[in-house]
């Protein structure tokens, strides 16, 4: 009989962190510290010149705002990264990944911050490096992960086969929804609704908004994709997956307000961040009676009209598209789906990347700035003003609509 691992009797919890995971505990310790200690020195003489600011100008500015946000967060996330360092260096497992999924949802508002204040450049890496490495930990450290996996992995590839082969690979067990909400269904949800919403909107527009002329609606710099459908679909399927049996007017309701948030949600932020705006429904009405109040609440940003109709996308999105899109997936052989969709994922990261860098530098050109480095450069021979122009046919970028630091 062979011998077991000695390793592999020992609970995950218990195991011991690694040297080097623990040297860069320390590290987020100390600068955490550091941090925390900056802001401390700043925030006096910070809240003396904003209430004098606003005595004088009787003002508070968007830029401002942000600003202030920006510390606020600063400071929880150099607050978590102390408890994350002291953690990790008393071994506790379990406490270190619950703190590193918190600190990624700082972090990511962070970067939100950052984009909106000082645009989309070489200011996200550190941030950016940070925050992957904590989505690494994250995945690794935590022992019920660890467990699921060491005891788990045997069953799961079993099982993968046989519901492979009866045509229900994807679909959730027991009582958890329609689908599992694992990173493969929920990425190939986001590209294909990214396809078939712009499908929509073009056809939309063609039938609509401007009989018979054609307008290019894409929303990323390469390819038929328009993301703000792919995240909306993928927020729906989130949300409406344990309730796709549910009433149709509650998964309308659901829809429509998850949509028309998420639509004012972009919105904002293309604006605030690029001082870009790619649609406008101020001014509309309802039946040409009276002003819509949902546009004239969101300033435009989003309409009855359109919340109504990401109601009615998300009714047949839950009702028919789901289970078309799950057979569709199982056509992908399961033994190469996952190498498959990482290297498609990979894909529309550099996509989605090379986007908002497009669109960074066209911000920087709009606002009379010469390139002044490589990238710029890059951007502006290849990715110039006409090209970005006829690309994003509906959108402008009006740089003083921007809060820019």
């Amino acid at each position: 009989m062979s011998k077991a691992p000695a390793h592999a009797a020992v609970p995950a919890e218990s195991r011991k962190i690694s040297p080097l995971l623990k040297l860069y505990g320390i590290y987020c310790l100390v600068t955490a510290a550091a941090v925390i200690a900056l802001i401390a020195l700043i925030t006096v003489p910070l809240v003396q010149y904003g209430a004098e600011l606003f005595r004088e100008r009787h003002d508070v500015t968007l830029t401002m705002t942000l600003t202030v946000l920006q510390i606020v967060t600063m400071f929880v996330g150099a607050a978590g990264y102390v408890a994350f360092g002291v953690l990790m260096l008393r071994n506790r497992r379990r406490h270190v990944a619950q703190i590193a999924y918190g600190l990624v949802g700082v972090g990511v508002v962070n970067l939100i911050l950052e984009i909106m204040l000082n645009g989309f450049g070489d200011n996200l890496i550190y941030s950016g490096v940070r925050l992957l490495i904590l989505v690494v930990i994250s995945a690794t450290i935590d022992p019920t992960l660890v467990t699921e996996r060491q005891l788990q992995r045997k069953l799961r590839d079993m099982e993968t086969e046989e519901a492979a082969e009866a045509g229900t690979l994807g679909r959730a067990k027991g009582d958890r929804g329609f689908i599992e909400l694992d990173f493969f269904n929920l990425f190939w949800v986001f590209v294909v609704c990214c396809v078939l919403g712009l499908i929509i909107e073009t056809v939309y527009h063609m039938v609509v908004v401007d009989p018979g002329v054609y307008q290019d609606r894409a929303g990323m710099l390469y390819g038929p994709f328009s993301p703000i459908y792919g995240f909306g679909a993928v927020l729906m399927t989130v949300a409406l997956n344990r309730f796709y049996r549910a009433n149709p007017v509650v998964i309308f309701l659901v829809s429509a307000v998850i949509g028309g948030l998420f639509e004012a949600a972009v919105s904002w932020f293309m604006q605030v961040g690029f001082g870009a705006v790619a649609w406008d429904y101020s001014g509309s009405t309802i039946f040409g009676l009276f002003p819509d109040p949902i546009a004239a609440l969101f300033g435009g940003r989003t309409s009855t009209l359109f919340m109504c109709m990401w109601g009615a996308l998300g009714f047949v999105w839950i009702k028919v598209c789901l289970p078309w899109l799950l057979k569709l997936i199982n056509l992908i052989p399961w033994q190469a789906r996952y190498s498959v969709t990482a290297v498609c994922a990979a894909l529309m990261l550099v996509n989605g990347v090379m986007t908002l860098q497009s669109l960074e530098c066209w911000y920087q050109r709009e606002s009379g700035l010469a390139p002044s480095s490589p990238v710029e450069e890059f951007y502006a021979e290849h990715y110039d003003d006409a090209y970005m122009a006829h690309r994003f046919q509906s959108m402008t970028i009006t740089p003083e609509d921007s809060a820019r630091a």
